[in-house]
C-alpha cells in the first residue's frame, strides 16, 4: 500500500541535476500502478455537448458519491452564474466514510482562496484559479469506505451550469492504515472586535504599546481536536479602517497550552512577504497575496500559507490564530479557510453564517477612514 504523506517532498530527476518539483503523494510515473483510475464528470451522460449541471435555489447537488478505500487526486470546478457573489452562495461540503458531519464545510470560493467573492488568477502547490474561472485542488484526500462531495445553491437564483471534474482511484495502492482525512473549515469576522477605535495609526502608544500573550481575542482559524496536523491557510481581508491591517501576530497554540508554541512577527510575515508586503501581489510554490490593496478603509486583500514543508502536529488540539492588528486593536473584516488532516471524529464546526453576512461589506466601526460611531 503507498503512503499518502502531507509533507511537499522535492527531489531530482536527473544526472545533470535538472529539478523538478513533484509532490511526493503522485504516483511514481517510473512503476506501473495497479490502483483503478476514475472520474466524476458533469459530462453530458447522453453524449452530447451539455456538459453541466443545473442546481436550483435550496437544491443540494452530488458531485461524487463513491465506495472506497481510495483517494482523491484533483478537483477542478467552474461555474457559470450571473447572481452577485455567486462563489459565496454555493457551499462545498465534504464526507468521509460514516460520518455525519462534513469534514469540509465552506463557501465554494472561499475553498480556493477567493474568500472576497470575486475571481483573482493564481497559482500555488496545493490550489490554483487558472484563466478562465477555473478552480482546481491538488489535496490529497484520502478514504476508505466511502466518499461524498455536495455543493449547496443558498442562492435566490439558480446556478445555470457547474462544471466539474473529480479525479480519483480506488483499489491496491491507495490508502494505507496511518492515513489522516482531509479537512477544511470557513470561518469569518465581520469585522473583527477591535478593542478601540480611539486611536490615530498603527504605531498609536495606545495601541501599538499593549501585550498579548495568551491570544485572547485573536482571530481563529481553527480550533480542532484530536490529533493530526495543520497545513496551511488561505485568508481575505477586507479593511474597515485606514493604515496598515496585518500588524497582528500569528500564534498556534498546541494541546491545550495556554501560551503560543508558534508565534509571529506580524501577518505580512507569517505569508512570508515582508514590509507591509510592497506595493504589488506576488506568488509561490506554498505562500503569497494575490489580492494586495492599499493601505485605507475599503481596500482588499487576500493571502496563503501552507506548511508542507513541515506541517503543525498535534495530538490532542490545535488553536491557530493571528491577531488583527496588535494586541486586537483593529476592526477589520476576516475571512478564512483552514486546511489540516486528522484522525475521525472531529470537533463540530461554528454554524456557517447565512449567505447575506457572508458578503463582504463594509462595516460602520469609526476608527481612521470609517465614518462609524464610537464604541
Amino acid at each position: 500500500m503507498i503512503r499518502i504523506p502531507i509533507a511537499l517532498l522535492l527531489f531530482f530527476t536527473s544526472a545533470a541535476a535538472a529539478r523538478a518539483q513533484v509532490p511526493a503523494w503522485f504516483p511514481d510515473v517510473t512503476h506501473q500502478q495497479k490502483y483503478t483510475q476514475h472520474r466524476a464528470s458533469s459530462a453530458d451522460p447522453h453524449g452530447a455537448n451539455d456538459d453541466w449541471r443545473v442546481i436550483a435555489p435550496g437544491a443540494t447537488f452530488d458531485v461524487l458519491d463513491t465506495d472506497g478505500p481510495g483517494v482523491i487526486s484533483h478537483i477542478w470546478f467552474t461555474v457559470a452564474d450571473d447572481e452577485p457573489y455567486a462563489l459565496k452562495r454555493i457551499v462545498l461540503r465534504m464526507y468521509w466514510d460514516d460520518e455525519k458531519t462534513p469534514s469540509v464545510e465552506t463557501p465554494l470560493g472561499d475553498f480556493f482562496g477567493l474568500g472576497l467573492g470575486e475571481y483573482v488568477n493564481w497559482q500555488s502547490a496545493l490550489l490554483s484559479v487558472g484563466n478562465e474561472r477555473g478552480m482546481n485542488s491538488y489535496f490529497p484526500m484520502p478514504f476508505r469506505r466511502y466518499a461524498r462531495i455536495t455543493a449547496t445553491n443558498e442562492g435566490r437564483q439558480p446556478v445555470e451550469k457547474f462544471y466539474f471534474n473529480i479525479d480519483y482511484r480506488t483499489g491496491v495502492q491507495t490508502t494505507d492504515a496511518d492515513a489522516l482525512y482531509f479537512h477544511a473549515q470557513y470561518r469569518q469576522a465581520q469585522p473583527t472586535p477591535g478593542w478601540t477605535n480611539q486611536w490615530g495609526d498603527n504605531g498609536d502608544p495606545r495601541v501599538d504599546k499593549k501585550a498579548n500573550l495568551d491570544g485572547e481575542g485573536n482571530y481563529v482559524w481553527l480550533d480542532a481536536h484530536g490529533h493530526g496536523q495543520f497545513v496551511g491557510v488561505t485568508m481575505s481581508v477586507l479593511q474597515n479602517q485606514d493604515g496598515w491591517w496585518g500588524e497582528g501576530d500569528d500564534m498556534f497554540f498546541i494541546d491545550g497550552a495556554p501560551q503560543a508554541a508558534i508565534a509571529g512577527t506580524g501577518a505580512e510575515d507569517y505569508f512570508l512577504g515582508a514590509w507591509g508586503f510592497g506595493d504589488r501581489p506576488f506568488g509561490y510554490l506554498l505562500y503569497g497575496a494575490p489580492v494586495n490593496g492599499g493601505a485605507y478603509a475599503g481596500s482588499r486583500n487576500s493571502m496563503y500559507r501552507f506548511h508542507l514543508d513541515s506541517p503543525i502536529p498535534f495530538s490532542q488540539s490545535v488553536r491557530a490564530t493571528i491577531e488583527h492588528g496588535n494586541a486586537n486593536h483593529r476592526s477589520d473584516d476576516y475571512f478564512s479557510v483552514a486546511y489540516w488532516y486528522q484522525t475521525e471524529p472531529h470537533a463540530a464546526f461554528p454554524a456557517l453564517p447565512s449567505v447575506e453576512q457572508r458578503l463582504p461589506a463594509i462595516q460602520p466601526v469609526g476608527g481612521p477612514g470609517n465614518s462609524g460611531g464610537a464604541r
